[in-house]
């Protein structure tokens, strides 16, 4: 992947923590082999990412992935990755 590829990928989604991919992937009940099912994100790239401190050094790509799957089962990033993140459940109130 070219540079320019991961500042365009970077720049279009939240940067998210590891703490907050372990934190959504139990509000909605998924274990790391379903997220990796469904984001097509590997197992073993999903538990190295959710063991590391802070921000995942891991392939933008990757990150983009788990974001938009997590997204896309209902969850929602708040904060930002140095100012309070966490996640809460993205619900549409009748």
């Amino acid at each position: 992947m070219f540079r320019y590829d991961v500042i365009n990928i970077l720049n279009k989604i939240k940067i998210i923590t590891s703490c907050q991919i372990r934190a959504a992937r139990a509000l909605i009940n998924r274990s790391a082999r379903e997220l990796a099912e469904d984001s097509g994100v590997g197992v073993a790239t999903i538990r190295r990412m959710e063991l590391a401190e802070g921000i995942p050094s891991s392939n933008a790509l990757n990150l983009e992935l788990i974001q938009k799957t997590l997204g896309g089962l209902g969850v929602e990033f708040i904060g930002a990755a140095e100012d309070r993140p966490g996640v809460r459940l993205n619900t549409v109130k009748k």
